[in-house]
């Protein structure tokens, strides 16, 4: 069960979209995929039209006493293969709880292991902050997807999860391997063009040598929770997206090779 962390600690720079364009694309692939949404905003979770009010069963649970299984809190998406489990907004109280509740950086971690085998790949998409959900994601993920907007603020939010990702690494002693994949790029700007060449230039074969541009098509991501239909053709967005996880499983087939 290989885990993917789709995080970066700037807003707006399309983790939830990337989150959900991948596990689209992987599960079209057959795997079995997992989405987990670890931000208190829920907008995955609402992107599966789950309504907020009453709160769902989700994530909070994984952090009780005792914590829920995994496989009892996921739900079947419309695509196949597509599971995912429900954000709520009473995540934004686990950061209290951990003082008075020692081991809750590692229960996302406890819990995927207990849920061993019963999906090809979980993606956690992750809030933009850095905290004990974040925390809990690089504890437990192999591989770390850093979406970063191409334009010239998003540099500072790429070096403070780069830098919070090698903190980690270091702390867990063992590889956490870093992906950037520029994301809401628009070519017509010169700005855009010259972002994406910087983070090339600072963060070399980590970065996608791509960039999925801005699409209007994918900024309703409801539009991705639903089946594919027959002969339509991906948006510009889409397709990108396809590349771009095309690179991210040669990355990962190459990383494992290496450690092997």
């Amino acid at each position: 069960m290989r885990i993917w962390a789709i995080a970066n600690q700037k807003g707006g720079v399309g983790k939830t979209t990337t989150t959900l364009a991948l596990g689209r694309g992987l599960a079209l692939q057959g795997q079995r995929v997992l989405l987990i949404d670890l931000d208190p905003h829920a907008s995955l979770t609402r992107a599966f039209d789950i309504p907020l009010d009453p709160p769902p069963a989700g994530v909070v649970e994984l952090f009780g006493t005792p914590p829920a299984d995994l496989t009892t809190l996921a739900h079947h998406s419309e695509i196949e293969h597509l599971d995912y489990v429900c954000g709520q907004t009473a995540l934004a109280t686990l950061e209290r709880r951990s003082a008075n509740q020692p081991g809750l950086g590692l229960a996302l971690q406890q819990a995927l292991t207990r849920h061993a085998g019963q999906h090809d790949y979980v993606l956690l998409d992750c809030p933009p902050t850095l905290g004990l959900l974040m925390i809990n994601a690089l504890a437990a993920a192999d591989r770390v997807i850093i979406p970063t907007q191409a334009e010239p603020l998003a540099l500072h939010g790429l070096t403070s999860m780069v830098r919070t990702v090698d903190m980690v690494e270091r702390s867990r002693r063992r590889p956490l391997p870093q992906s950037i994949l520029p994301t809401l790029f628009d070519r017509r700007t010169r700005a855009g063009h010259d972002t994406l060449r910087q983070m090339q230039d600072t963060y070399g074969e980590r970065v996608w040598t791509e960039a999925v541009p801005v699409d209007t098509r994918i900024c309703n991501i409801r539009s991705l929770t639903v089946p594919v239909v027959s002969n339509a053709q991906p948006s510009r967005g889409q397709a990108a997206y396809e590349r771009a996880l095309a690179w991210l499983l040669a990355s990962s087939a190459v990383a494992m090779e290496e450690a092997a």
